[in-house]
């Protein structure tokens, strides 16, 4: 009985791990311009390999191998996010412009305070 519901519970995990991810692939094709494709590909990167890896864990059970998942999940979090922030830095620092789906530009934006740096 708790075999299946553990099953059950992973599988839900993983399925919904795989709607994230290829909603990710669809922003990828459909968004305007550079900044919301990161958008879309860095936040359901993220959430669907999170997903993914808490579906394997439920499925590993207490093991050495859900202590491997883990320790991954965090690398996950921490890079995956720090990756897409240096990228938008770096396409925002050569004066790349965000655009509408029609291809025109955005407003205008003050950019007199230089690169995104802290």
């Amino acid at each position: 009985m708790i075999a299946t519901v553990l099953d059950a519970v992973s599988w839900l995990l993983l399925i919904a791990g795989s709607f994230f991810v290829i909603t990710g692939g669809i922003g990828l094709l459909r968004l305007p311009d550079v900044y919301s494709r990161m958008h879309a590909a860095g936040m359901t990167d993220t959430l669907g390999a999170g997903l993914f890896i808490a579906g394997m864990a439920v499925q590993g059970g207490f093991t050495l191998v859900t202590a491997k998942l883990l320790i991954i999940l965090v690398f996950i979090l921490f890079t995956s996010p720090t990756a897409t922030y240096a990228l938008a830095n770096a396409v925002w620092s050569g004066g790349v412009q965000p655009r509408r789906r029609d291809g025109t530009a955005c407003e205008t934006i003050d950019r007199s305070d230089g690169p995104l740096t802290s």
